[in-house]
């Protein structure tokens, strides 16, 4: 039997408490999933002063006024919270009111590196606070970046800490530090292997937190398979792709899931009507459900797109607005639910101004949160064009609600999603391979013509709905990388 193992996941955001996409999510449902595997789990997060409700989550205070040395010259001082996830899995909130307590908003302070370097070190002094012998110390994306290389230099003699091995996960490697690394003069730009700058110096917002992790971590992984083989290229490596191949022995791709208790058609309060794989012509009300709360046109013959993510470059949006023109043609309806870049969506607006039979664009985060199982489970369609997609869970949640995948070849959407194949009866969803909006319009229309044959697409449905995308699997293959780090002697 496997050991069982000493884990802390530490994240700048942890769903529900802080969310801005994917990554809240996975740092709450992946410890929850280790923590049903018998392991013992804690986690650690900022608490953000304006966002985070102490009554609301029942927050204890558990440390306070605790001395932090940054370095030789400076120190600031924070408290520590606890609340918890599930009976026995605690989340700790670091309280540094200065850093984390002005703005409603998670992150786009001016001192983005000083907050969560402060952050960083605040986390491994609490570890020593705690007592807590950490076998993994689990860091993901660039604002745990620093933590890594601390425990091979500040904190290397922590007698709580000295056995305590890290994994660094990518989940976007465009973010690597508090600012657009490529705007960074090359002179002022990070090494990775030099003195970490005093909060008062401004070279500090130039530190790339994701290189020192990924130089310095004891393993590297990332969201998926194909994202993996991806960053190791010039194309998609965000300017790391060398240092990355020079580790490729330590770097691996493990997708994401979803949590099955909160994506679920048929427990699920936020739908019309509740349903499963074995009843899911109960979406025809959804649909119609659907239509009525954004304003179109009520036909449960039509088919429907949506699409729920941030309205942005990345995430396929010059391609959309290219598009859409004559999408809208089609004898179909699409909803657009997600805030993002204006430019993209004053674009969105006018297009739905002139087609309000066709198009809803309803440009805001909160009603994503809000309306998002219901598009899910009121379409017919999940639209996911994106230029880059690390894994993507949008697809994910799609599939489990029966609501049929469109998506680019791109990372975890090509490792997610099968190309739905008629005469072999098999497939998930339609993809298409390249950045263009005539594979795009191609793979669109084949999803259209298939749609019309209602026992083809009865079973593609319910093969979508029955994909095993839980965190059950992924949780499995973290634990099995954790104990092949420890027995590692390298």
């Amino acid at each position: 039997m496997s050991k069982k193992l000493k884990i802390v996941h530490i994240a700048s955001e942890v769903a529900p408490f802080s969310k801005t996409g994917g990554l809240g999510d996975v740092a709450r449902s992946l410890p929850k999933a280790l923590s049903r595997l018998g392991h013992e789990v804690i986690i650690i997060t900022p608490l953000y002063g304006r966002l985070i409700d102490k009554q609301e989550y029942k927050l204890e205070l558990l440390f306070s006024n605790i001395s932090l040395r940054l370095n030789s010259q400076e120190s600031i001082r924070v408290n520590y919270w606890r609340a918890y996830l599930l009976p026995g899995l605690p989340v700790y909130f670091v309280e540094c009111k200065h850093f984390f307590s002005k703005h409603s908003r998670l992150y786009g302070s001016s001192r983005e590196n000083a907050r969560f370097l402060v952050f960083n070190v605040a986390a491994l002094k609490l570890l020593s606070l705690l007592k807590f012998p950490a076998d993994i110390i689990h860091c993901h994306d660039w604002q745990t970046g620093l933590i890594p290389y601390y425990l091979k230099t500040d904190f290397r003699y922590s007698k709580t800490l000295k056995k305590a091995k890290t994994v660094f996960t990518i989940h976007n490697l465009i973010f690597q530090l508090g600012h657009n690394w490529w705007e960074i003069k090359p002179e002022n730009k990070d090494y990775g292997r030099g003195r970490i700058p005093h909060l008062s110096d401004p070279k500090l917002e130039c530190i790339n937190f994701a290189k020192r992790a990924i130089l310095s971590a004891d393993f590297i992984n990332t969201v998926s398979e194909q994202y993996r083989a991806e960053i190791m290229t010039k194309k998609f490596g965000q300017d790391l792709h060398r240092i990355l191949q020079n580790r490729a022995d330590r770097l691996v791709g493990i997708v994401n899931g979803i949590d099955y208790n909160l994506y679920n058609p048929e427990k699920d309060k936020s739908i019309y009507k509740r349903y499963s794989f074995k009843n899911f012509a109960v979406k025809a009300d959804n649909k119609m459900q659907l239509q009525k709360t954004f304003g179109l046109p009520t036909d449960k013959e039509t088919p429907i797109f949506c699409m729920t993510s941030r309205v942005t470059f990345q995430k396929g949006f010059e391609l959309m607005i290219k598009i859409l023109p004559r999408l809208v043609k089609l004898d179909a309806q699409f909803i657009i639910i997600g805030a993002g870049d204006k430019k993209y969506i004053k674009e969105l607006q006018k297009l739905a101004r002139k087609h309000p039979d066709r198009l809803a664009v309803i440009p805001s985060h909160e009603a994503n949160q809000k309306y998002e199982t219901l598009a899910y489970a009121g379409s017919d369609f999940f639209l996911l064009t994106s230029n880059h997609e690390p894994c993507g869970i949008n697809q994910l949640i799609a599939m489990r609600y029966g609501c049929v995948p469109i998506v680019r070849e791109i990372g975890g959407l090509y490792d997610t999603v099968e190309n739905f194949s008629p005469a072999a009866h098999t497939g998930t969803g339609f993809t298409f391979k390249n950045e263009d909006e005539f594979d795009l319009y191609a793979a669109i229309v084949r999803a259209l013509e298939n749609y019309q044959h209602k026992k083809a697409w009865q079973a593609l449905v319910k093969r979508a709905m029955k994909q095993a995308n839980g965190w059950e699997i992924p949780a499995k293959k973290y634990a099995a990388l954790y104990q092949k780090i420890l027995k590692d002697k390298k």
